[in-house]
């Protein structure tokens, strides 16, 4: 036999087992160079010198492969403690702000054939024993970023009820006896989308949560409360926002876009807000309702994504996001410790300072966003979790992270949250019970196998 021929076999024995070598990659990637290393032992000495030229290339791009994997890898890894951004806000990004290409004519709509989908009933939900989901959307400091914060969630997890309910439904029916519409209202253009929201929630409800709601010929019935609902009657008994806000633990808002491409707040149930009043926002444009509540950094880092985003969202798509504040009362409906929910301005100045951490509440909000399919309308539904910090506080990893979120925060968000009037107490009391935590023998190294933002 030849040179040449032991050469020919060598080199595909080489080229099978550099494939194998490869496609081993995601195992291990160790051992590539000696794979070939043996067969060129079965190489005569006289072909040694091409075959250990065409060795070496191989040996090259296995090694180079086995790199560029590795990096993907750990880029992918990185980015996946990230919540993914819906392709909407990318959109958005790329399309250069206001300026991107426009798809339709501003403030017309025409209706979408889009219906939600039915959703399956929710996992042995209980009135009495379905605990609220556990939201802590605050992330370990240095540096605390201002954004969207969006992520995609599916139709079926579009409104969240929990045992907490009964206390929601009598905070929002007192607030409803007692404010009326200064809580509720819907201005005429906004009234078809605050129907189509009353509609949507009519046929949602009952599927997902059957123990609580039992569809009927003209509405619902709540089990629970004994109340019924009936949707088809023209007019309605009440105002649709305000009705709306008795079927849900979340506040709720709708936004029209005019002609002019804004989106204005044209029609809400705000009963439980906390630190905001509907009748202050209401005809606003969105990006006013933010600049008037003084939202650091909305118009350098949010103004023109957001705008963007609410023009390209579909029908079909429904994304969520998450905040948090502190509140140092304990009142659900709104923090009397700012003032009084009549007064002219209220502002955190008003707040005592240094009150004892059994004051603390945390306060969290799980926002989602759709666009109803028939008006065009976008709804936002406002969901606010409400708790003592020291019962979050014996959460493992809860303190400790929470310390250091709240540390992050640079000037204008302490100012926006209030923590000149709580700061020193909260980090004292959370900072002890992080140690408490770790001196017990917490494991801080596990806390990524054990969560994931915004839990």
């Amino acid at each position: 036999m030849t040179a040449s021929t032991n050469f020919e076999r060598a080199r595909a024995q080489i080229s099978k087992h550099a494939g194998e070598a490869y496609a081993g990659l995601r195992q291990s990637s160790n051992g590539c160079a000696s794979k070939v290393k043996s067969y060129m032992t079965v190489l005569p000495v006289q072909a040694r010198t091409k075959e250990s030229a065409y060795a070496a290339a191989v040996i090259l791009l296995i090694l180079a492969t086995a790199t560029a994997y590795v990096i993907r890898r750990r880029k992918l890894s990185q980015s996946a403690a990230r919540p993914a951004t819906p392709a909407l806000e990318k959109a958005a990004s790329k399309a250069g702000g206001a300026a991107g290409k426009q798809t339709r004519e501003w403030g017309k709509w025409v209706p979408s054939d889009f219906r939600m989908p039915k959703p399956e009933p929710y996992p042995a939900w209980s009135v009495e024993h379905t605990k609220p989901l556990p939201y802590r959307p605050f992330r370990y400091g240095p540096k605390y970023n201002v954004t969207m914060g969006l992520r995609s969630v599916k139709h079926t997890d579009w409104i969240e009820l929990d045992n907490h309910y009964p206390r929601y439904h009598a905070d929002k029916a007192r607030r409803i006896r007692e404010r009326g519409a200064r809580c509720c209202r819907t201005a005429p253009e906004a009234y078809p989308a605050a129907v189509e929201l009353l509609e949507d929630l009519t046929d949602y409800l009952p599927a997902r949560y059957p123990s609580l709601y039992r569809r009927t010929a003209v509405g619902l019935d709540n089990l629970w409360s004994g109340e019924s609902f009936d949707v088809t009657a023209r007019p309605l008994a009440e105002d649709p926002m305000q009705m709306c806000a008795r079927l849900v633990q979340d506040d709720l808002a709708i936004m029209v876009e005019r002609p002019d491409g804004q989106y204005y707040l044209m029609a809400g149930a705000v009963l439980l807000p906390g630190f905001w009043r509907l009748e202050d926002k209401y005809g606003m444009r969105l990006s006013e309702i933010h600049t008037s509540g003084d939202v650091p950094q909305f118009r350098e880092r949010l103004e023109k994504g957001m705008l963007n985003f609410f023009r390209r969202l579909r029908p079909d798509e429904m994304v969520a996001r998450n905040n948090y504040f502190l509140q140092v009362d304990d009142s659900l409906g709104w923090s009397w410790s700012i003032g009084s929910e009549d007064a002219p301005e209220v502002s955190w100045n008003t707040a005592e300072k240094d009150r004892a951490v059994e004051h603390h509440y945390f306060r969290s909000e799980r926002q989602t966003l759709r666009r109803l399919p028939r008006s065009g309308a976008v709804v936002f539904t406002i969901r606010t979790y409400f708790l003592p910090v020291t019962d979050i506080a014996q959460e493992d990893y809860v303190p400790g992270r929470l310390a250091s979120a709240v540390r992050s925060w640079g000037d204008d968000v302490s100012r926006y949250k209030g923590k000149e009037k709580y700061g020193d107490v909260l980090l004292e009391y959370l900072d002890k019970k992080h140690q408490e935590q770790v001196e017990r023998g917490l494991d801080l190294s596990r806390e990524d196998e054990v969560r994931a933002y915004p839990f």
